[in-house]
């Protein structure tokens, strides 16, 4: 009789394991309009404060709400008027009060978007402190999936998940290489690259933490701290160390910088080491290039400094040379930038007196999202031209002495009409797909939501099929397979897996995501306040014109000598064509 109790005991208190630790009332997600789900042991409550909604659920608008949701065109409605209808744009891009209402417009219902002060951190689903003030977490836009859910993306979905590799390779993985319907071009690949890793520092032992110092610090030019600064200076004019080779000025070699970490394979000759500001930019010759010109357009906006102010000591030319750098970055960023990747019929300008008078938050956190969004791998061809020799990827890894060879004319030149591969499911290169694959693994360790939660949240409508997602019934189903269910989709699978616009490189949800974060980290920067924005803060209106007159081609040809080569994001039409013939005919083969 007691053995009989013992075992009755025994299993009740298995029973108990598992059905007596609750779950989550919030994994349904069942607050809607931004609301915040609060858990208190089996029930739930929705905190609508501010949301412009109430209801159990917050499902209901009050009157404001619902009269400006009546009115208010989608998102994808927005993206299809501001591709189309040239005449009506080409009237607001030359009419300025227009286009500076437009521009206002376009700053704040972006920005928005992005919470300000950041509530969340990776290892909280509610609002703490640490998310403010604690600078090594990276933000979350969304907090983590509640711990005790049914499945990983709450209710949704299959219990268990894929392994990453088993996704990418079904879903990431390139077979032919296709290319970017829009001819992005190498040139944009690589600026993208090398503007991105000045803010996305993850330590990747722990993804949620960030060696960064969120925003547009030009870090990747000058160095992390202050010590890498100090290496890399002359402490001459202000002025960056830099050395000739062939009658052009590049990077010092890195024995001759003092202890500066670059990342180089063992055995790598001197003469291929050179110092820069960010170690991983040894990696690649395209970053490298970037490295190059930025050292170059210092050392130029130093010498014009010193003419203006021959009295001034080397730490303010430096200083203010950094400053003059900061703004040009910003400036080519949004109206070279940032307009080829959404190809708007709007030209977006930087003019950051457009907020000054509406209390704009400089404050800026690196979002963990943010990050993940920008691992564009499937833009990387499987082997690169440079005037004439080509290069496999595994010869271009590691050679930034490449640039130096072919000189940097020819290099920016053949970057221009190199066609990125296009930015869709089945398109990650052999290089690359271990990256996609770490991505996948980080989203999860960190109990990232799924790909319809954030759409959700950026104003778009949840996709209601796999089919309406991909447009490709053979795709849906084999999601349907892996996934089980539309709402459980991993969000940087869903990125590619998503069908894409003709008007540009990206989904509709990979843009509507990025923009934000986009405008606020370069709207949020100091050379953008009002404190900063003013002739004073750049050694006088010289210096504050060479800021507001920043273009793409004036910062490459402005320092190459002779005649300047293509400097594009778009691959000419006639060059473009020609590239994909080549490459259809060797396939054939």
């Amino acid at each position: 009789m007691v053995a009989k109790f013992v075992v009755f005991l025994g299993l009740q208190l298995i029973l108990c394991s598992v059905v007596c630790e609750a779950v989550n009332p919030c994994c349904s997600f069942p607050c809607e309009s931004g609301a915040v789900c609060v858990e208190d042991g089996d029930k739930y409550t929705c905190d609508c404060t501010r949301t412009g909604h109430y209801g159990v659920n917050c499902e209901k608008p009050n009157w404001s709400t619902w009269f400006k949701a009546l009115i208010a065109p989608s998102e994808e409605t927005k993206h299809f008027i501001l591709t189309h209808f040239k005449w009506f744009w080409w009237i607001v891009n030359n009419v300025p009060f227009i286009r500076n209402t437009v521009m206002k417009a376009a700053y704040f219902s972006r920005t928005d978007f992005v919470p300000v002060p950041h509530a969340y951190t990776s290892y909280h689903d509610y609002a703490t402190m640490e998310a403010h003030y604690n600078r090594s977490y990276f933000a979350r836009t969304l907090p983590p999936v509640p711990k005790n859910c049914p499945t990983p993306f709450g209710v949704a979905g299959k219990k268990e998940l894929p392994p990453a590799e088993e996704v990418a390779n079904k879903f990431l993985k390139r077979g032919k290489f296709k290319t970017d319907h829009t001819s992005t071009s190498w040139l944009f690949m690589f600026f993208a690259q090398h503007f991105t890793h000045e803010f996305f520092k993850t330590i990747y032992h722990s993804p949620a933490f960030t060696w960064g110092n969120h925003g547009v610090d030009v870090s990747h030019i000058y160095g992390q701290d202050m010590e890498r600064q100090n290496k890399l200076r002359s402490f001459e004019d202000g002025k960056l160390k830099s050395q000739t080779i062939n009658g052009e000025e590049w990077p010092p070699y890195l024995k001759d910088v003092d202890n500066v970490t670059m990342q180089y394979p063992p055995n790598t000759p001197e003469d291929q080491k050179f110092a820069l500001g960010h170690p991983f930019y040894s990696m690649l010759p395209g970053l490298f290039m970037y490295a190059s010109i930025w050292l170059r357009e210092h050392n130029r906006v130093c010498t014009i400094l010193r003419k203006e102010h021959p009295h001034w000591v080397d730490e303010r030319l430096y200083q203010t040379g950094k400053l003059i750098i900061t703004g040009e970055l910003i400036k080519i960023v949004i109206e070279d930038y940032v307009n080829h990747l959404a190809n708007y019929n709007l030209k977006l300008t930087y003019n950051p007196e457009l907020v000054f008078d509406h209390g704009y938050d400089y404050d800026n956190r690196i979002h963990v999202e943010f990050n993940h969004m920008y691992h564009w791998h499937p833009f990387s061809p499987d082997e690169y031209n440079i005037s004439g020799s080509t290069y496999s990827i595994q010869d271009f890894m590691y050679h930034p002495e490449i640039v130096v060879k072919h000189g940097m004319s020819s290099f920016v030149d053949s970057m221009s009409k190199g066609l990125c591969g296009q930015m869709s499911h089945h398109n990650h290169g052999a290089y690359t797909l271990d990256v996609a694959v770490e991505v996948i693994k980080h989203q999860r360790e960190l109990r990232m939501q799924s790909f319809n939660n954030y759409r959700k949240h950026f104003a778009l409508e949840p996709y209601k099929s796999f089919e309406e997602l991909t447009g490709d019934p053979k795709m849906s189903a084999e999601l349907q397979e892996v996934y089980g269910d539309v709402n459980a989709v991993d969000l940087y699978v869903g990125f590619f897996l998503e069908k894409g616009l003709t008007t540009s490189p990206f989904g509709i949800t990979m843009i509507a995501f990025g923009a934000p974060y986009s405008l606020r980290g370069l709207l949020s920067n100091p050379v953008s306040s009002p404190t900063y924005w003013k002739p004073s803060t750049f050694g006088g209106d010289v210096g504050f014109d060479m800021v507001k007159t920043a273009s793409l081609e004036k910062l490459f040809c402005q320092n190459i000598a002779g005649e300047c080569p293509l400097v594009t994001f778009t691959v000419p039409d006639d060059i473009a064509r020609e590239t994909r013939k080549v490459l259809e005919a060797r396939d054939e083969l």
